[in-house]
C-alpha cells in the first residue's frame, strides 16, 4: 500500500516530532494536498483500555499530547491540512478513526 503512494507521498516512520516519535507520517510533495499522522495502538487492559473506543481515544490522545504535528507545521503545512488517524487493535478486530 505505501509503495503505492512513493510518486505523490514522503512516507516516514517512527521519527521524532513535537515531544516523541509518531508512527507514520504521509506528507504529500504538494504541499496544498492533505498530510497525515498515523498512531498505531493495540487494546492494553494495563492503561485502562476496556474496549477499541477507549484504545483509540488513547491513540488520538497521544497525537495530541506528543504534538505530532509540529513536523508538518514547520514545513508549511495549515493545521486544517492534517488529517491524523489512530487504529486500534485487539486481535483480528480493528477500529480506525
Amino acid at each position: 500500500m505505501v509503495v503505492n503512494l512513493s510518486d505523490a507521498y514522503k512516507v516516514r516512520s517512527n521519527r521524532e516530532s513535537g515531544f516523541g516519535r509518531y508512527d507514520v507520517m504521509i506528507e504529500p510533495f504538494d504541499k496544498s494536498k492533505k498530510a497525515f499522522i498515523l498512531e498505531f495502538k493495540v487494546l492494553d487492559p494495563d492503561e485502562d483500555e476496556k474496549t477499541l473506543e477507549d484504545t483509540l481515544a488513547n491513540a488520538h490522545a497521544q497525537i495530541e499530547e506528543k504534538q505530532y504535528e509540529a513536523e508538518l507545521i514547520s514545513s508549511g503545512y495549515a493545521p486544517e491540512q492534517i488529517r491524523k488517524y489512530g487504529f486500534a487493535f485487539r486481535g483480528k478486530e480493528c477500529l480506525i478513526g
